[in-house]
């Protein structure tokens, strides 16, 4: 067999992470090839699967990363129905319908004038944050409080003219307790870290120095986690991020379905996991439940 692993111009080789899953794959009888998502030349048809990983630049170009995503003849996981609805992170608000827990935020609709700094004394938030419903790696997301908010009203109107924006409030206990990330391959759940910032920040992606570490989730969120990778089954791969409040209940910030880091060098079996979950997956000609 022989699949396409899909990413960007930036990473033509994939990341380092997940070079780690060629190996697994070989011993699996699966030739696993990197594949750049723009290159309107390669032969996608060729491959018995793609599966999307380290297509990190797909926010800057959504609709093109869409139309691709809807062109391709092989089979692609994740689906590209669950990929369509993953782009904009509007998302949540349908698992939130569904009874589950989300941190708080304010959706801003397009079209509409809107001053940030009312908007966040409506909600009595200390802090928020403010980001686009399509962006990945905290691009163009801004800490905000309703002394600074002015700051970012210029963002803000232009959120809403564009890909739409989102305010979330934002969570104090991730500055030392940390954000969790749970990792789903095949519906299953692998492993999970935790990620802090840096000191004088608030973001935890590792581009602005934030740290990972291989931890155990509580079994309250490993089970809050399943249900939110079951609401939108099926997926090969899902990464949820989110974090547990004062009420010790954990929230969900994020549902990584389309090309999520999904930390396999942290864990011994991750990669082998993984690539058992895409052995399973070609076998049946579709992603499991």
């Amino acid at each position: 067999m022989r699949i396409a692993l899909a990413t960007s111009s930036d990473l033509p080789d994939l990341t380092p992470d997940d070079r780690t899953l060629l190996r697994p794959l070989s011993d699996r009888s699966i030739k696993a090839e990197p594949a750049v998502w723009t290159d309107p030349n390669y032969p996608w048809q060729d491959y018995d699967a793609i599966v999307i990983r380290s297509c990190w630049d797909y926010h800057l170009r959504s609709e093109d990363f869409l139309r691709w995503i809807a062109s391709l003849k092989s089979p692609v996981w994740n689906p590209p129905e669950t990929i369509r609805w993953n782009a904009d992170k509007s998302y949540l608000r349908s698992l939130e319908d569904k009874g589950i827990p989300i941190v708080p935020t304010l959706w801003c609709e397009a079209g509409k004038t809107q001053s940030l700094a009312d908007a966040l004394r409506a909600t009595g938030w200390a802090h928020a944050v403010v980001k686009p419903r399509i962006s990945a790696t905290a691009h163009r997301t801004q800490l905000v409080d309703t002394i600074n908010a002015h700051t970012s009203q210029e963002l803000f109107d232009e959120l809403l003219a564009g890909p739409g924006v989102m305010v979330q409030k934002f969570m104090e206990d991730i500055l030392n307790e940390g954000e969790w990330s749970l990792m789903f391959f095949g519906g299953k759940f692998s492993h999970a870290v935790v990620k802090t910032p840096q000191p004088g920040d608030f973001r935890v992606q590792s581009d602005f120095g934030g740290k990972s570490r291989l931890a155990d989730p509580p079994a309250f969120m490993i089970e809050h986690a399943i249900r939110a990778v079951q609401a939108v089954a099926p997926t090969l791969y899902a990464r949820v991020d989110g974090v547990v409040d004062h009420q010790s209940q954990f929230r969900i910030m994020e549902l990584e379905l389309i090309e999520p880091a999904l930390f396999l060098s942290s864990h011994p079996a991750a990669p082998e996991r993984f690539a058992d979950a895409i052995a399973n997956a070609l076998r049946s000609h579709a992603p499991l439940l």
